[in-house]
């Protein structure tokens, strides 16, 4: 009876395993396609709203946008972007180049060769990405220098209006080594644009400048000395983010600098921030002078000792210190390998070389063959006179030095006192700087085709925004929709880097293998079958149990256990009720002959049946209380006497009961 509960119990904790694990595999496999989809419709979702919101912007701020999406390739037509509040200087380039002034001077300190400012200008359209009807000014010529300027609408008075600068760069052949920066000039009753060079006075200097591997985007104001009215160049810090993306990847981007003012600067890439910071503090050098400087005067004492370590004046050499001793020696122990071939040479001439037929001996000398490795030497352990290897020596200990001992006379490093700067000043506000009234290019290249568009000088942000939507907004949706798909640039990036190729298998076979892995039917092994369908022709005792228990989970090892001391209670009560009705029936009488036939009468099965019960259930006393079921045992045997018959049938009837 015991271990059929034992092989129910354990049939039904495998089908509820079973079972978990199959929900479990499909929680986790509907979990990751239910992610996957998400991601995916999110993300399609994202693309498609932020093309219909770029398109709608550019319709709403511009009204000159019209996007037509094409199976082939997305048409646009494109309408000069217009100023939409009040602007101090604007150029696009569309129409004719009026109020540009090329310049006619040249640059000083230089070889006259290249002295002149004659490099040549266009007015063209982009080559790569190109939006009809939008030109830009382009700078063609190569090792030549550059300088074309134009007078400002406005001009602009650093008071209490922030100053934004924006304009468009494309480096379309790339950049070797050379400029795309402007320069704000600054007002002056004598500024004549067909003179504009490197020496004008300029306020301001912006933009992205490139030489070898040095990418930098400038941002220099020139601020003049309260003092002495000199005028010194401050430099904004470099950039924490890598510039060199803008300068090789032949798309046009947008450069803005922002000024206010409370001495803050803002300096902007496709409307992202690269750099930010104060005029006071992040300018090199600082606007302000330090207060205190070194006295010029001032010299280090004679007798000024800065060693902090001196060699030990009363050390001295060791008797048995050699220095004349080598470092390295031959080793004496050392053999010449077996085999060596002493007389034969590492390099030979090589026999199948011929002597060119325009070979000229008394111009070029005797002909001799080149020298090939022996290869006589290939399979020989050495070739040529054997030397000894050489070895470290164990005597060598160099040349003899003192030991460094704390000098007592040390008195640290000299510095100048500090004075008074007496040319010191504080400037609370460097944004009030000179007022401008000019932009000029004056550059130098060393590559062509630098395309430059849609120049503005406004104080509002939201209209420099919508001048930026109105022309790179559309050249940027233009350069995107016709970029590759995402299946032709892995294809190009493998092809540049082969490895790529297992990194694209991988990625590809993973999630195939998890989807078999997960949704395939696991095959049901002999263990299974064996645990799903025991023998319950064989009893399972305790001991045989004991390692399928360890091996179970402990779930299953408490539910074990729970199970086999109910199964032990109950048979403890079933067998103190037989004994009792055994010991009150042997009181009342003896056992008839009918009573014994009927004992005898028991059929094969009831035997079977009645015997597993009472050995069970003398196993289980005998384990649980042994000493106690034995007692209970005598009492019963002295009790009956000759009533076996009567105690059998009453087992059977009580089993049936049961």
């Amino acid at each position: 009876m015991k271990w059929k509960r034992q092989e129910f119990w354990k049939g039904a904790v495998w089908k509820v395993l079973q079972i978990t694990r199959m929900h479990f595999r499909w929680d986790w496999l509907c979990l990751g396609v239910l992610i996957i989809s998400s991601v995916t419709a999110e993300v399609e979702n994202e693309e498609t709203l932020d093309a219909d919101v770029e398109v709608e912007d550019f319709d709403k701020q511009s009204q000159e946008a019209d996007v037509d999406i094409d199976k082939s390739s997305l048409e646009v037509v494109y309408q000069t972007p217009k100023p939409t509040g009040e602007v101090y200087f604007t150029e696009t380039f569309d129409g004719v180049l009026a109020g540009w002034v090329l310049s006619k001077t040249k640059k000083e300190d230089t070889d006259d060769n290249i002295a002149k400012y004659d490099g040549r200008w266009e007015v063209e359209e982009l080559k790569e990405n190109t939006v009809p009807g939008d030109r830009g000014l382009v700078l063609k010529s190569v090792a030549k220098h550059h300088a074309i300027s134009a007078m400002l609408t406005k001009a602009f008075i650093f008071d209490n209006k922030p100053l934004i600068v924006q304009y468009e760069v494309n480096f379309q052949e790339g950049i070797d080594c050379g400029g795309a920066y402007i320069k704000l000039l600054s007002s002056s009753d004598d500024l004549n644009l067909e003179y504009f060079f490197d020496k004008t006075p300029y306020t301001i200097m912006f933009g992205p400048d490139k030489c070898g591997e040095d990418y930098k985007l400038h941002f220099i104001f020139r601020h003049k000395n309260p003092k002495t009215g000199e005028y010194d160049e401050k430099h904004a810090k470099r950039p924490d983010i890598d510039l060199k993306k803008f300068y090789l990847d032949k798309k046009t981007h947008l450069y803005t600098l922002v000024l206010k003012p409370d001495d803050t600067f803002e300096m902007l890439i496709d409307q992202s921030v690269v750099s930010k910071g104060s005029l006071l503090e992040d300018m090199v050098p600082p606007v302000n002078p330090p207060k205190e400087i070194e006295d010029p005067n001032d010299k280090k004492p004679d007798g000024w000792d800065e060693r902090p370590k001196i060699p030990d004046p009363d050390a001295v050499k060791p008797d048995d210190w050699d220095e004349d001793e080598p470092s390295k020696i031959e080793d004496p122990d050392a053999v010449k390998p077996e085999g060596w071939l002493d007389d034969e040479p590492q390099y030979v001439s090589d026999p199948n070389a011929k002597k060119p037929k325009d070979w000229d001996e008394e111009m070029d000398g005797e002909w001799e063959a080149p020298q090939i490795p022996n290869p006589k030497c290939e399979t020989a352990p050495g070739c040529g006179h054997w030397v000894r290897p050489m070895k470290n020596n164990p005597n060598y200990k160099g040349k003899w030095k003192a030991p460094m001992i704390d000098n007592p006379n040390y008195q640290g490093i000299w510095s100048p006192r500090k004075i008074l700067n007496p040319d010191y000043f504080e400037d609370l506000h460097p944004f009030k700087m000179t007022t401008v009234n000019a932009i000029g290019l004056e550059l130098w290249s060393m590559t062509s085709d630098i395309y430059f568009d849609n120049f503005i000088i406004c104080s509002e942000k939201e209209v420099a925004d919508r001048w930026a939507a109105d022309g790179w907004g559309l050249k940027k949706l233009v350069a995107s929709a016709n970029e590759p798909g995402m299946f032709s640039q892995l294809v190009t990036a493998a092809e540049d880097h082969p490895w790529l190729w297992v990194l694209y298998i991988l990625t590809l076979a993973l999630p195939v293998g998890l989807g078999v892995l997960f949704c395939w039917p696991a095959k049901k092994t002999d263990e299974d079958i064996d645990f799903k369908k025991p023998d319950i022709s064989k009893p399972i005792t305790k001991g045989e149990l004991k390692p399928e228990r360890e091996e179970l989970e402990d779930d299953e090892i408490e539910l074990e256990e729970e199970k086999e001391n109910e199964e032990r209670r109950e048979m403890e009560e079933t067998k103190r009720e037989l004994m009792k009705d055994t010991k009150k029936m042997g009181r009342e009488a003896p056992p008839s002959e009918d009573e014994g036939e009927s004992g005898e009468d028991i059929d094969d099965d009831d035997k079977e049946e009645e015997n597993e019960v009472a050995d069970g259930s003398q196993e289980e006393g005998d384990k649980s209380n042994k000493s106690g079921s034995e007692d209970e045992m005598k009492e019963a045997d002295e009790g009956t006497g000759s009533g076996d018959g009567r105690l059998k049938s009453v087992r059977k009837r009580r089993v049936r009961k049961d």
